[in-house]
């Protein structure tokens, strides 16, 4: 195991190390780049195009003059060294500032959601597996594939209506007006929650719906292998055998789940963010990449791809404490 460990590790800090250059790769792709896109506002505003002069300054102030292995090494030498993911051209600072202004917001949002996808999914995909075919089984199936199939934009707008409609609470934000800048009370607690729950079952209704269909699947087919005929017949009582055994063999995909959760403490849902107008760091991100602002997509998709990274490692740690079947030589 330890042997594993640390070739995993290694293969970890590898996979980090390519996908930064393909992330820093990436970003270029897009025809233009932030000052190409300066001057498209200028001329749509009614104002004259600059000069080829100044359109060579303003691209060696923001040091897009130097080839593109030269702009990585610098980015990543700042990234490594300073802890700076590079500097905003629209924000006028360094990306990570931006980045953890959003963090915490992102943070609550996502641990909250994910925390909805457990505490709903883990019973009520016992109870569809355990009572296959009843009445109950159908109604869970049939809420399970609605939730897969809107939109997450869509309800978000939904509840937005339902929410003011008939319990008069504009759910826009996660802070009401007079708490939005003032110091951390119970009563902004309590403002928190009352806006949290909207965001938080809209973000996480596509995985509990998801993971209730994949937990169903894996416990009917552990709940048809012999062994567990053979708990039953040693006098195991029903629900003894069925926590001991198969839903302990079925919890898999809930560890897996790991994997994209981290990254998701950062980014968010960003189209539910922008309809509730969310202070996360989807936003950010996606204005980032409209707006061509390099180095706060670069560090933002560099981040979300190391902290997927992560995930992985220890999602892929946790199955083999959990699962006694997994075995790494």
């Amino acid at each position: 195991m330890r042997i594993y460990l640390l070739r995993r590790f290694s293969t970890m800090i590898l996979t980090v190390f390519i996908i930064s250059i393909l992330t820093f790769v990436i970003i270029q792709l897009p025809p233009g780049d932030y000052v190409t896109n300066i001057i498209n506002r200028m001329v749509s505003q009614g104002a004259s195009s600059p000069s080829p002069e100044d359109v060579a300054l303003l691209r060696k102030i923001y040091g897009l003059n130097d080839p593109l292995p030269v702009q990585y090494l610098k980015w990543i030498e700042k990234i490594i060294f300073q802890g700076k993911f590079g500097y905003s051209f629209t924000y006028q600072k360094d990306a990570i500032e931006i980045i953890m202004a959003r963090l915490p917001a992102s943070f609550v949002l996502s641990l909250s959601s994910f925390m909805f996808v457990w505490i709903i999914s883990l019973p009520i995909g016992i109870y569809s597996a355990v009572k296959k075919y009843s009445v109950g089984d159908y109604v869970v199936n049939f809420i399970g594939f609605v939730g897969l199939a809107i939109p997450s934009f869509l309800l978000a707008l939904v509840c937005l209506y339902f929410a003011y409609k008939y319990f008069n609470v504009a759910a826009i934000g996660l802070f009401s007006k007079e708490y939005q800048n003032a110091p951390w009370s119970m009563a902004r607690v309590i403002d928190l929650i009352k806006h949290m729950w909207i965001p938080m079952i809209i973000v996480g209704i596509g995985g509990t719906a998801g993971l209730i269909r994949t937990l169903r699947a894996n416990l009917l087919d552990e709940l048809n292998k012999p062994y567990v005929d053979t708990a039953r017949a040693k006098g195991l009582s029903e629900a003894r055998m069925l926590w001991k055994y198969p839903v302990r063999h079925a919890l898999n995909p809930f560890i897996s789940t790991l994997g994209w959760m981290l990254p998701s403490l950062i980014s968010g849902e960003v189209i539910v963010a922008i309809v509730l107008n969310l202070p996360t760091s989807g936003p950010i991100l996606y204005n980032a990449l409209a707006s061509q602002d390099m180095y706060v997509a670069a560090g933002f998709l560099l981040l979300l791809s190391t902290l997927t990274v992560i995930g992985t490692f220890i999602s892929d740690v946790l199955l083999a404490l959990l699962d006694p079947r997994i075995r790494f030589q």
